[in-house]
Protein backbone atom coordinates (compact mmCIF):
# COMPACT_ATOMS: atom_id res chain seq x y z
CA UNK A 1 0.00 0.00 0.00
CA UNK A 2 1.51 3.15 -1.06
CA UNK A 3 2.04 6.14 1.36
CA UNK A 4 1.98 9.83 1.42
CA UNK A 5 6.13 9.36 2.56
CA UNK A 6 6.60 7.38 -1.09
CA UNK A 7 4.97 10.58 -3.33
CA UNK A 8 7.97 12.12 -4.09
CA UNK A 9 6.62 15.37 -5.50
CA UNK A 10 4.46 15.82 -2.66
CA UNK A 11 7.34 15.35 -0.67
CA UNK A 12 8.98 18.37 -2.62
CA UNK A 13 5.49 20.21 -2.74
CA UNK A 14 5.15 19.95 0.85
CA UNK A 15 9.14 20.99 2.07
CA UNK A 16 8.62 24.00 -0.25
CA UNK A 17 5.22 24.85 1.60
CA UNK A 18 6.74 24.73 5.17
CA UNK A 19 10.48 26.55 4.38
CA UNK A 20 7.87 29.22 2.90
CA UNK A 21 5.32 29.57 5.68
CA UNK A 22 8.06 30.08 8.32
CA UNK A 23 9.63 32.71 6.56
CA UNK A 24 6.20 34.81 6.07
CA UNK A 25 5.96 34.54 9.55
CA UNK A 26 9.58 36.65 9.54
CA UNK A 27 8.05 39.25 7.43
CA UNK A 28 4.77 39.50 8.68
CA UNK A 29 6.76 40.75 12.00
CA UNK A 30 9.60 42.43 10.00
CA UNK A 31 7.34 44.77 8.06
CA UNK A 32 5.27 46.14 11.58
CA UNK A 33 8.83 46.52 13.13
CA UNK A 34 10.33 48.46 9.86
CA UNK A 35 7.03 50.30 9.46
CA UNK A 36 6.67 51.35 13.54
CA UNK A 37 10.31 51.87 14.56
CA UNK A 38 12.34 53.27 11.57
CA UNK A 39 9.59 54.54 9.72
CA UNK A 40 7.17 56.05 12.50
CA UNK A 41 4.13 54.57 11.58
CA UNK A 42 1.21 55.47 13.24
CA UNK A 43 -1.34 53.07 14.60
CA UNK A 44 -3.52 53.65 11.98
CA UNK A 45 -0.65 53.38 9.31
CA UNK A 46 0.27 49.80 10.75
CA UNK A 47 -4.03 49.30 10.04
CA UNK A 48 -3.11 50.16 6.66
CA UNK A 49 0.17 48.05 6.07
CA UNK A 50 -1.70 45.00 7.49
CA UNK A 51 -5.22 46.00 5.73
CA UNK A 52 -2.96 46.28 1.68
CA UNK A 53 -2.12 42.42 2.51
CA UNK A 54 -5.26 41.10 2.31
CA UNK A 55 -6.57 43.61 -0.01
CA UNK A 56 -5.82 41.22 -3.03
CA UNK A 57 -7.69 38.53 -2.04
CA UNK A 58 -11.42 40.85 -1.63
CA UNK A 59 -10.63 42.68 -4.60
CA UNK A 60 -8.61 39.86 -7.65
CA UNK A 61 -9.07 36.60 -5.81
CA UNK A 62 -12.56 35.57 -7.78
CA UNK A 63 -10.76 36.59 -11.34
CA UNK A 64 -7.52 34.89 -9.85
CA UNK A 65 -9.39 31.62 -9.60
CA UNK A 66 -10.49 32.10 -13.38
CA UNK A 67 -7.09 32.26 -14.47
CA UNK A 68 -5.54 29.48 -12.04
CA UNK A 69 -8.16 27.09 -14.00
CA UNK A 70 -7.21 28.33 -17.42
CA UNK A 71 -3.24 27.55 -16.81
CA UNK A 72 -0.73 25.37 -15.48
CA UNK A 73 -0.71 25.59 -11.75
CA UNK A 74 3.40 24.76 -10.90
CA UNK A 75 4.39 27.74 -13.27
CA UNK A 76 2.38 30.06 -11.46
CA UNK A 77 3.60 28.73 -7.82
CA UNK A 78 7.35 28.82 -9.16
CA UNK A 79 6.95 32.53 -10.54
CA UNK A 80 5.30 33.91 -7.78
CA UNK A 81 8.19 32.21 -5.21
CA UNK A 82 10.59 33.74 -7.28
CA UNK A 83 8.68 36.70 -7.96
CA UNK A 84 8.22 37.74 -4.15
CA UNK A 85 11.88 36.76 -3.35
CA UNK A 86 12.50 39.57 -5.51
CA UNK A 87 10.18 41.92 -4.30
CA UNK A 88 11.46 41.40 -0.82
CA UNK A 89 15.11 41.60 -1.48
CA UNK A 90 14.07 45.41 -2.45
CA UNK A 91 12.98 46.41 0.15
CA UNK A 92 16.43 46.10 2.19
CA UNK A 93 18.10 47.41 -0.87
CA UNK A 94 15.77 50.37 -0.73
CA UNK A 95 16.26 51.21 3.04
CA UNK A 96 19.75 51.39 2.62
CA UNK A 97 19.68 53.89 -0.38
CA UNK A 98 17.08 56.10 1.86
CA UNK A 99 14.36 55.44 -0.24
CA UNK A 100 11.89 53.66 1.67
CA UNK A 101 9.09 55.68 2.62
CA UNK A 102 5.50 54.46 4.06
CA UNK A 103 3.42 54.58 1.30
CA UNK A 104 5.79 52.61 -0.52
CA UNK A 105 6.26 49.92 2.30
CA UNK A 106 2.32 49.95 1.78
CA UNK A 107 2.81 49.55 -2.21
CA UNK A 108 5.11 46.53 -1.43
CA UNK A 109 2.84 44.96 0.95
CA UNK A 110 -0.07 45.07 -1.69
CA UNK A 111 2.31 43.57 -4.23
CA UNK A 112 3.01 40.89 -1.92
CA UNK A 113 -0.55 40.15 -0.92
CA UNK A 114 -1.34 39.75 -4.75
CA UNK A 115 1.53 37.25 -5.28
CA UNK A 116 0.73 35.19 -2.60
CA UNK A 117 -3.29 35.31 -3.79
CA UNK A 118 -1.91 33.77 -7.40
CA UNK A 119 0.73 31.18 -4.92
CA UNK A 120 -2.64 30.29 -2.66
CA UNK A 121 -4.58 29.63 -5.16
CA UNK A 122 -2.86 27.46 -7.33
CA UNK A 123 -1.30 25.96 -4.41
CA UNK A 124 -4.82 24.48 -3.96
CA UNK A 125 -5.65 23.31 -7.33
CA UNK A 126 -2.51 21.83 -7.68
CA UNK A 127 -2.49 19.43 -4.67
CA UNK A 128 -4.89 17.07 -5.72
CA UNK A 129 -3.01 16.45 -8.71
CA UNK A 130 -0.16 15.48 -6.64
CA UNK A 131 -1.46 12.48 -4.45
CA UNK A 132 -4.38 10.15 -5.14
CA UNK A 133 -8.04 11.17 -3.66
CA UNK A 134 -7.56 8.62 -0.88
CA UNK A 135 -4.44 10.34 0.41
CA UNK A 136 -6.08 13.74 0.65
CA UNK A 137 -6.81 14.38 3.95
CA UNK A 138 -3.12 12.89 4.89
CA UNK A 139 -1.63 15.44 2.98
CA UNK A 140 -3.55 18.28 3.75
CA UNK A 141 -3.63 17.36 7.45
CA UNK A 142 0.62 17.56 7.21
CA UNK A 143 0.55 20.77 5.42
CA UNK A 144 -1.86 21.91 8.32
CA UNK A 145 0.58 20.81 10.81
CA UNK A 146 3.73 22.47 9.31
CA UNK A 147 1.47 25.73 9.65
CA UNK A 148 0.49 25.22 12.93
CA UNK A 149 4.50 24.19 13.97
CA UNK A 150 5.33 27.44 11.96
CA UNK A 151 2.41 29.81 14.01
CA UNK A 152 4.22 28.34 17.67
CA UNK A 153 7.98 29.00 16.91
CA UNK A 154 7.89 31.12 13.74
CA UNK A 155 7.04 34.68 15.40
CA UNK A 156 10.18 33.93 18.31
CA UNK A 157 12.46 33.30 14.98
CA UNK A 158 11.42 36.20 14.01
CA UNK A 159 12.03 38.35 17.21
CA UNK A 160 14.76 36.68 17.40
CA UNK A 161 15.94 37.87 13.92
CA UNK A 162 14.98 41.64 14.06
CA UNK A 163 16.78 41.80 17.10
CA UNK A 164 20.20 40.12 15.95
CA UNK A 165 20.17 41.63 12.85
CA UNK A 166 17.53 44.63 12.21
CA UNK A 167 14.46 44.07 10.64
CA UNK A 168 15.32 44.81 6.76
CA UNK A 169 17.60 41.95 7.16
CA UNK A 170 15.33 39.56 8.55
CA UNK A 171 13.66 40.43 5.65
CA UNK A 172 16.25 38.68 2.93
CA UNK A 173 15.92 35.80 5.18
CA UNK A 174 12.36 34.93 3.63
CA UNK A 175 13.33 36.28 0.41
CA UNK A 176 15.46 33.39 0.68
CA UNK A 177 12.32 31.12 1.84
CA UNK A 178 10.83 31.75 -1.23
CA UNK A 179 13.79 31.43 -3.45
CA UNK A 180 13.91 27.47 -1.91
CA UNK A 181 10.38 27.11 -2.20
CA UNK A 182 10.52 28.09 -6.54
CA UNK A 183 13.90 25.82 -6.65
CA UNK A 184 12.42 22.72 -4.88
CA UNK A 185 8.42 23.72 -6.72
CA UNK A 186 10.26 23.82 -10.38
CA UNK A 187 11.57 20.43 -9.54
CA UNK A 188 7.78 18.26 -9.54
CA UNK A 189 7.21 16.31 -11.94
CA UNK A 190 3.50 16.01 -12.22
CA UNK A 191 2.54 16.61 -15.81
CA UNK A 192 0.02 19.27 -15.86
CA UNK A 193 -2.41 20.44 -19.11
CA UNK A 194 -3.72 23.59 -19.59
CA UNK A 195 -7.21 24.46 -20.23
CA UNK A 196 -8.10 24.34 -24.21
CA UNK A 197 -8.43 27.59 -25.65
CA UNK A 198 -11.93 25.68 -27.18
CA UNK A 199 -13.03 25.59 -23.69
CA UNK A 200 -12.26 28.73 -22.81
CA UNK A 201 -15.34 31.65 -22.37
CA UNK A 202 -14.98 34.86 -21.28
CA UNK A 203 -14.09 35.80 -17.87
CA UNK A 204 -17.29 36.68 -15.97
CA UNK A 205 -18.81 33.75 -18.01
CA UNK A 206 -16.38 31.12 -15.92
CA UNK A 207 -16.51 33.46 -12.48
CA UNK A 208 -20.07 32.66 -12.39
CA UNK A 209 -19.32 29.21 -13.35
CA UNK A 210 -17.37 28.63 -10.13
CA UNK A 211 -19.54 30.22 -7.90
CA UNK A 212 -22.82 28.64 -9.26
CA UNK A 213 -20.70 25.79 -8.15
CA UNK A 214 -20.28 26.73 -4.91
CA UNK A 215 -23.56 27.87 -3.80
CA UNK A 216 -25.90 25.41 -6.18
CA UNK A 217 -23.93 22.66 -4.44
CA UNK A 218 -25.76 20.51 -1.60
CA UNK A 219 -22.93 19.64 0.35
CA UNK A 220 -20.31 23.07 -0.59
CA UNK A 221 -22.71 25.51 0.19
CA UNK A 222 -23.62 24.70 3.33
CA UNK A 223 -20.19 24.61 3.76
CA UNK A 224 -19.37 27.56 2.49
CA UNK A 225 -21.79 29.69 4.08
CA UNK A 226 -21.12 28.29 7.67
CA UNK A 227 -17.65 28.75 6.49
CA UNK A 228 -18.16 32.54 6.18
CA UNK A 229 -19.90 33.05 9.67
CA UNK A 230 -17.25 30.80 11.09
CA UNK A 231 -14.48 33.44 10.05
CA UNK A 232 -16.31 36.59 11.30
CA UNK A 233 -17.24 34.65 14.45
CA UNK A 234 -13.63 34.23 14.71
CA UNK A 235 -11.84 37.10 13.71
CA UNK A 236 -13.81 38.92 16.31
CA UNK A 237 -12.56 36.26 18.77
CA UNK A 238 -9.18 36.52 18.04
CA UNK A 239 -9.05 40.18 18.01
CA UNK A 240 -10.05 40.70 21.25
CA UNK A 241 -8.96 37.66 22.79
CA UNK A 242 -5.23 39.82 22.94
CA UNK A 243 -6.43 42.93 24.23
CA UNK A 244 -8.90 41.08 26.45
CA UNK A 245 -5.86 38.92 28.21
CA UNK A 246 -3.49 41.42 28.34
CA UNK A 247 -5.78 44.26 30.21
CA UNK A 248 -5.62 45.26 33.73
CA UNK A 249 -7.47 42.76 36.02
CA UNK A 250 -10.29 45.22 36.34
CA UNK A 251 -10.67 45.29 32.56
CA UNK A 252 -9.42 41.59 31.63
CA UNK A 253 -7.17 38.92 32.91
CA UNK A 254 -4.20 40.78 33.71
CA UNK A 255 -1.74 38.64 32.12
CA UNK A 256 1.74 39.54 30.38
CA UNK A 257 3.10 38.96 26.66
CA UNK A 258 5.09 36.05 28.03
CA UNK A 259 1.84 34.50 28.81
CA UNK A 260 0.07 34.93 25.89
CA UNK A 261 2.78 33.34 24.27
CA UNK A 262 2.43 30.19 26.22
CA UNK A 263 -0.95 30.72 24.98
CA UNK A 264 0.10 30.84 21.32
CA UNK A 265 2.27 27.64 21.74
CA UNK A 266 -0.72 25.63 22.97
CA UNK A 267 -2.82 26.46 20.38
CA UNK A 268 -0.02 25.29 17.80
CA UNK A 269 0.43 22.32 20.14
CA UNK A 270 -3.50 21.33 19.64
CA UNK A 271 -3.29 22.14 15.74
CA UNK A 272 -0.37 19.34 15.35
CA UNK A 273 -2.31 17.06 17.72
CA UNK A 274 -5.59 17.38 15.80
CA UNK A 275 -3.79 16.78 12.18
CA UNK A 276 -2.39 13.81 13.72
CA UNK A 277 -5.73 12.60 13.98
CA UNK A 278 -7.55 14.00 11.58
CA UNK A 279 -6.99 11.03 9.11
CA UNK A 280 -8.02 8.34 11.23
CA UNK A 281 -10.85 10.19 12.01
CA UNK A 282 -12.41 10.97 8.93
CA UNK A 283 -11.49 7.15 7.56
CA UNK A 284 -13.73 6.32 10.69
CA UNK A 285 -16.41 8.58 11.64
CA UNK A 286 -16.65 10.52 7.80
CA UNK A 287 -15.09 13.74 6.54
CA UNK A 288 -18.62 15.16 6.93
CA UNK A 289 -19.39 13.91 10.45
CA UNK A 290 -15.88 14.98 11.49
CA UNK A 291 -16.51 18.26 10.43
CA UNK A 292 -19.95 18.67 11.62
CA UNK A 293 -18.86 17.57 14.93
CA UNK A 294 -15.84 19.42 15.95
CA UNK A 295 -17.86 22.88 14.31
CA UNK A 296 -20.22 21.47 16.88
CA UNK A 297 -17.81 21.20 20.06
CA UNK A 298 -15.83 24.22 19.13
CA UNK A 299 -17.27 26.62 21.06
CA UNK A 300 -17.06 25.03 24.31
CA UNK A 301 -13.08 26.01 24.96
CA UNK A 302 -13.96 29.12 23.64
CA UNK A 303 -16.59 29.47 26.88
CA UNK A 304 -14.17 28.80 29.65
CA UNK A 305 -12.62 32.34 28.41
CA UNK A 306 -15.44 34.75 29.47
CA UNK A 307 -16.44 32.58 32.39
CA UNK A 308 -12.64 32.86 33.55
CA UNK A 309 -11.93 35.94 36.05
CA UNK A 310 -8.25 37.25 36.82
CA UNK A 311 -6.66 34.28 39.15
CA UNK A 312 -3.52 32.71 39.07
CA UNK A 313 -5.56 29.93 37.39
CA UNK A 314 -6.25 31.89 34.81
CA UNK A 315 -2.90 31.08 32.11
CA UNK A 316 -3.87 27.26 32.66
CA UNK A 317 -7.70 27.72 31.92
CA UNK A 318 -6.37 30.42 28.82
CA UNK A 319 -3.74 27.55 27.52
CA UNK A 320 -6.18 24.78 27.82
CA UNK A 321 -8.33 26.61 26.08
CA UNK A 322 -6.61 26.91 23.05
CA UNK A 323 -5.17 23.44 23.65
CA UNK A 324 -8.30 22.22 22.97
CA UNK A 325 -9.92 24.54 20.45
CA UNK A 326 -6.92 23.86 17.65
CA UNK A 327 -7.43 20.46 18.04
CA UNK A 328 -10.66 20.73 17.01
CA UNK A 329 -9.45 22.85 14.37
CA UNK A 330 -6.39 19.91 13.31
CA UNK A 331 -9.34 17.73 13.00
CA UNK A 332 -11.77 19.47 11.30
CA UNK A 333 -9.53 21.70 8.10
CA UNK A 334 -8.03 18.52 6.49
CA UNK A 335 -11.06 16.42 6.06
CA UNK A 336 -13.22 20.09 4.98
CA UNK A 337 -10.58 20.60 2.43
CA UNK A 338 -9.66 17.17 1.05
CA UNK A 339 -13.60 17.00 0.78
CA UNK A 340 -13.79 19.51 -1.27
CA UNK A 341 -10.20 18.95 -3.71
CA UNK A 342 -12.11 15.10 -3.80
CA UNK A 343 -15.63 16.47 -5.35
CA UNK A 344 -14.47 19.05 -7.06
CA UNK A 345 -13.94 18.90 -10.98
CA UNK A 346 -10.07 19.35 -12.26
CA UNK A 347 -10.75 22.45 -14.11
CA UNK A 348 -13.08 24.10 -11.32
CA UNK A 349 -9.99 23.46 -8.59
CA UNK A 350 -9.18 27.32 -8.90
CA UNK A 351 -12.63 29.12 -9.04
CA UNK A 352 -13.98 26.90 -6.16
CA UNK A 353 -11.05 27.70 -3.60
CA UNK A 354 -10.74 31.35 -4.48
CA UNK A 355 -14.19 31.95 -4.12
CA UNK A 356 -14.35 30.03 -0.79
CA UNK A 357 -11.27 32.15 0.15
CA UNK A 358 -12.16 35.50 -1.22
CA UNK A 359 -15.30 35.54 1.14
CA UNK A 360 -13.75 33.85 4.11
CA UNK A 361 -11.25 36.71 4.16
CA UNK A 362 -13.52 39.16 3.58
CA UNK A 363 -15.30 37.72 6.56
CA UNK A 364 -12.53 38.53 8.62
CA UNK A 365 -11.98 42.16 7.15
CA UNK A 366 -15.63 42.80 8.66
CA UNK A 367 -15.54 41.00 11.97
CA UNK A 368 -12.65 42.26 13.30
CA UNK A 369 -13.54 45.74 13.47
CA UNK A 370 -16.83 44.82 15.00
CA UNK A 371 -15.67 42.52 17.26
CA UNK A 372 -13.61 45.95 18.53
CA UNK A 373 -16.59 48.18 18.59
CA UNK A 374 -18.69 45.78 20.54
CA UNK A 375 -15.68 45.41 22.73
CA UNK A 376 -15.45 49.66 23.23
CA UNK A 377 -19.15 49.99 23.03
CA UNK A 378 -20.20 46.86 25.80
CA UNK A 379 -16.68 44.99 27.19
CA UNK A 380 -14.86 42.55 26.16
CA UNK A 381 -16.63 39.82 27.97
CA UNK A 382 -19.78 40.94 25.66
CA UNK A 383 -17.65 41.20 22.58
CA UNK A 384 -16.65 37.03 23.23
CA UNK A 385 -20.12 36.00 24.10
CA UNK A 386 -21.12 37.83 20.67
CA UNK A 387 -18.21 36.00 18.84
CA UNK A 388 -19.29 32.72 20.57
CA UNK A 389 -22.87 32.90 19.53
CA UNK A 390 -21.46 33.45 15.74
CA UNK A 391 -19.78 29.95 16.03
CA UNK A 392 -22.64 28.37 17.53
CA UNK A 393 -24.44 29.56 14.49
CA UNK A 394 -22.10 28.40 12.31
CA UNK A 395 -22.14 25.17 13.79
CA UNK A 396 -26.18 25.26 13.65
CA UNK A 397 -26.28 25.57 9.82
CA UNK A 398 -23.75 22.54 9.16
CA UNK A 399 -25.36 20.45 11.91
CA UNK A 400 -29.33 20.99 9.67
CA UNK A 401 -27.58 20.16 6.29
CA UNK A 402 -26.46 17.05 4.01
CA UNK A 403 -23.04 17.74 5.20
CA UNK A 404 -22.75 14.97 8.50
CA UNK A 405 -23.37 12.49 5.99
CA UNK A 406 -20.44 13.75 3.17
CA UNK A 407 -17.35 11.25 2.36
CA UNK A 408 -14.50 11.28 0.46
CA UNK A 409 -15.33 9.66 -2.80
CA UNK A 410 -13.19 7.30 -4.31
CA UNK A 411 -13.04 8.16 -8.44
CA UNK A 412 -16.08 5.97 -9.09
CA UNK A 413 -18.44 8.29 -7.19
CA UNK A 414 -17.54 11.33 -8.00
CA UNK A 415 -19.83 11.84 -10.78
CA UNK A 416 -22.62 11.45 -8.45
CA UNK A 417 -21.58 14.46 -6.22
CA UNK A 418 -23.07 17.17 -9.03
CA UNK A 419 -24.46 20.28 -7.74
CA UNK A 420 -28.11 20.87 -8.10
Amino acid sequence: MMRLADVGDYRKFWTASTTSIFGTYITSLALQVLAAVTLHATATELGLLNAARWLPYLLLGLFVGVLVDRYRSKPMLVGADLARAALLCAIPLLHATGLLTLPVLIAFAALLGVLSLFFDAADQAFLPRLVPVEMLTSANARLEQSHAVAQTTGPLLAAALVKAIGAPLAILVDALSYLISGVLLARIRTREHAAPLATRRSVLTELREGTAWVYRHRMLAPQALAGHLWWLAHSMLSTILVVYVLRAPDDGLGLDEVQLGITYACAGAGAVLGGALANRSGQRFGAGRTVVTTRLLMPLPWLLIPLTGPSPLAIVVLGTSQLLFWVLMGLEGPNEMAYRQAITPERLQGRVNTTIRSLNRGAIVVGAPIGGLIADAAGYRVSLWVGIAGLIASAAVLAASPVRHATIPTSATLDAQAPT
